[in-house]
């Protein structure tokens, strides 16, 4: 089962969405605390996080898969949004300077193709900030939320396949150890829960971030190999 646009808009529209999108934003923030005047694109169902830079990035797009269905963005925040196939997304090569990829990745028909697309319209020295759930907490195995459908991630099996698509891991966080209920004392108890696992549990997180580096050397063709000609000379 995969998670739609109309499923996300949901979930981010009820308080435990709320508390979920706050808990994730404070890490992101972290992360990239300023965009100013740069490109940004979201990829998957990134509304929610986009608001941290739309005041200050000279372009913020957000893109929704076209299996996921259309998304707006929220009421009285006028700005771009689009749907395409994954692994062709509408944007000229070399277009942006970050991308941000949440409900995005677990739910792709083709991880390496979506990254390599990723790639090519990311410039050469931007970056890329995924949001995955983890394969070892809790929230990847509860469908009630959007972090439930698809496919969650290791550390190994990401770092894996970000260095197939020619991607280099910079650095990792991660958040959502409040466990993924609606009940309104653990809703309200969201921050503390969050530090006490960061202390306590650090490899349980509901979801990891992933920051990676266009490697462009790796994409670099090797030089040809002059031949040399060998000339016959015929007995005389």
């Amino acid at each position: 089962m995969t998670a739609d646009a109309q499923f996300a808009n949901e979930f981010y529209g009820s308080a435990q969405g709320a508390v979920t999108a706050r808990l994730v934003r404070e890490r992101l923030a972290m992360m990239w605390p300023s965009l100013h005047q740069e490109s940004v694109l979201g990829l998957g169902y990134s509304m929610p996080y986009l608001r941290l830079w739309r005041d200050q990035a000279i372009r913020c797009i957000a893109l929704t898969p076209v299996q996921m269905g259309a998304a707006r963005w929220p009421a009285g925040m006028p700005s771009l949004s689009c749907t395409a196939e994954e692994d062709c997304l509408p944007f000229a090569d070399l277009t942006f300077d970050r991308i941000l990829l949440v409900h995005g990745l677990e739910l792709a028909e083709n991880a390496r193709r979506l990254l390599r697309e990723a790639w090519r319209v990311l410039k050469d020295d931007g970056r890329l900030l995924i949001v995955v759930p983890n394969r070892s907490g809790v929230w990847a195995y509860r469908d009630s939320t959007p972090f439930g459908h698809g496919l969650p991630y290791s550390s190994g099996q990401l770092n894996r396949l970000l260095a197939n698509a020619l991607f280099r891991v910079e650095r990792r966080d991660a958040c959502l150890w409040m466990p993924p209920s609606t009940l309104r004392i653990l809703l309200r108890s969201g921050p503390l829960l969050e530090r006490a696992g960061r202390k306590l549990i650090p490899g349980f997180a509901g979801v990891t971030l992933t920051e990676a580096v266009k490697d462009v050397y790796a994409a670099m063709p090797v030089e040809a190999v002059t031949r040399r000609r060998l000339v016959l000379a015929e007995a005389a």
